[in-house]
């Protein structure tokens, strides 16, 4: 909750920032994201060693974790002054997802842990950070739409902003989103070697695994399409920026369907208790 409250100061800030056209210095901005995610980071270390596992086993662990890895990353590109910019960007999305997961009914605990073994822990690592990745491309898409329109009809405010060059936001863009494909496809390889130790299958039906299925084919046609059909610029900002919201907006659903990812629930406990 202290996080949260970082960001939302955060978020008031980078409105500042959007106000004045980035051309005041961000150093404040970065410093309220770094103590939240400090904050972020005791939290999910706290839950962790109390639960004695990896703190990613419902929707409410979910949720901290690609936040987590979202403001972690945006930390590591910030040190580098050019792009720091992201953390106007990147503070709605963490207020957003920190208010979302301190909802009542996310936190849902079973009897036990639903997965055992490393190779649980490592799929679900690798998937949530690949949505983390994903979110962040999007973040940096949401500025390259940004100075592309400053560039069209704010030719002047474009000149004295701060943002990086409209070139390598669209190279940052698309690095993202292969590293995000990456993780996402380590993720559901791991994925299909726990379903064999544990379900002696390689593919579910699960609408979990269908949904990461679904999101690995929207992002390699984003990529595919920028590589191939030139499908660049603002149309492939767009894409990494609706994709991420698609995500955002299902996700969360998809969980709560998933016999797969669901902590173990009393008899005559069904959807509406988990909701």
């Amino acid at each position: 909750m202290l996080a949260v409250v970082l960001y939302g100061l955060s978020t008031l800030y980078a409105v500042f920032l959007l106000r004045t056209g980035f051309r005041e210095d961000n150093r404040v901005n970065y410093i309220l994201l770094a103590g939240g995610a400090i904050l972020h980071t005791l939290a999910m270390l706290t839950r962790g060693f109390s639960l004695d596992r990896c703190p990613i086993n419902n929707l409410y662990e979910a949720t901290l974790f690609v936040a987590w890895t979202i403001v972690s990353a945006y930390l590591v590109i910030g040190a580098w002054s050019r792009l720091r910019f992201l953390g106007a960007f990147v503070s709605p999305l963490m207020l957003a997802m920190g208010v979302f997961a301190l909802m009542r009914g996310l936190d849902v605990r079973g009897q036990g842990p639903t997965f055992t073994g490393g190779w649980a822990s490592l799929h679900k690592a690798f998937i949530l950070l690949a949505y983390g990745t994903f979110g962040l491309g999007a973040v940096a898409g949401l500025m390259y739409v940004i100075q592309d329109r400053n560039l069209k009809f704010h030719k002047l405010r474009a000149a004295l902003s701060l943002l990086p060059p409209i070139q390598r936001l669209e190279l940052v863009v698309g690095r993202l989103l292969l590293a995000g494909l990456i993780l996402l496809t380590a993720g559901m390889l791991v994925s299909s070697i726990y379903l064999k130790q544990t379900h002696n299958v390689y593919v579910s039906l699960d609408p979990l695994v269908i949904y990461s299925i679904m999101v690995w084919v929207l992002y390699f046609g984003l990529l595919i399409g920028r590589w191939g059909y030139a499908q660049r610029g603002r149309r492939f900002a767009l894409g990494a920026i609706g994709s991420f919201a698609f995500i955002l907006l299902t996700f969360w659903g998809i969980y709560l369907l998933s016999g797969l990812h669901q902590p173990e629930i009393p008899p005559g406990q069904g959807l509406e208790q988990r909701l």
